[in-house]
């Protein structure tokens, strides 16, 4: 068995001013995204300026989207509880699905603007976002967040406030698979142009089958539970549509032009 790190998750105190870790994960998926965005931006008729603007967009989508999916997917008795609970971003609880969505909803604006098809676009955004995604799991580590189920496995470790028993550090699994491993394939698979569509599929179903796999050691949210037949989870459930919808696009990216 492994001891939980101890690290605060505050990383800078200077004050009442206070720069929470989970925060700085955020800014380095939105520095990584755009440092990578502009090495590819001509690709797509984009100048670097654009990528600026870009994720300026898809960052509101992403907090905004995060924020409201996570309220409504996993918080709703939170939130009428305590209605200003939503604004706490720092506190943790951000939906990556309810990101996505907002996310989507930025790039459709954006591609109107620049007249771009909109997945075009998508495929240009999905390799720059797993970074984002993996650091805001070492974010959910940190913060205590995501508990595993318990484990006999060697690398198992206690969490912080759900007792003594090891359980799976199932927040970095997902950091790996979300993080690394989807990076590294979608980077790599986008480096040749590619049927208009196939990368965002190629995302939406990579993504979704990650997610699906760790929630069957990753503890279930406590004010939900299992959704179904003692196993089916909120995760597995919101990540289904995505594997689906990303199939399908990669068998109709097949018809599509390469940009």
């Amino acid at each position: 068995m492994l001891t939980y790190p101890s690290i605060d998750p505050v990383a800078i105190s200077i004050g009442p001013f206070q720069v929470h870790w989970y925060g700085l994960m955020y800014l380095i998926g939105f520095l990584a995204a755009w440092w990578l965005g502009r090495r590819r931006a001509e690709r797509i008729g984009l100048t670097r300026d654009d990528v600026g603007d870009l994720l300026f967009y898809g960052a509101l989508g992403v907090v905004l989207g995060g924020r409201l999916g996570y309220a409504l997917f996993y918080g709703m008795e939170q939130w009428l509880a305590d209605p200003l609970w939503v604004l706490r971003v720092w506190d943790g609880g951000m939906s990556f699905h309810g990101g996505l969505l907002g996310v989507l909803l930025a790039a459709w604006w954006f591609a109107r603007r620049k007249r771009l098809a909109f997945f075009t676009l998508t495929d240009f955004v999905a390799p720059l976002v797993p970074i984002g995604l993996g650091a805001g799991r070492i974010g959910n580590f940190i913060n205590h967040e995501l508990p595993g189920r318990v484990t006999d496995l060697p690398w198992g470790m206690p969490f912080p406030g759900v007792g003594p028993e090891p359980r799976h550090p199932s927040s970095l699994y997902e950091a790996v698979l979300e993080g690394l491993v989807l990076f590294v394939v979608l980077w790599w698979v986008s480096a040749k142009p590619r049927r208009r569509g196939f990368i965002s599929g190629l995302f939406l179903v990579l993504y979704g089958i990650f997610r699906f796999a760790v929630e069957f050691v990753r503890r279930p949210d406590p004010q939900l539970g299992f959704i179904a037949f003692d196993w089916l989870t909120m995760g597995m459930l919101l990540s289904l549509p995505m594997i689906i919808a990303g199939a399908g696009l990669m068998v109709w990216s097949r018809r599509q032009p390469t940009p």
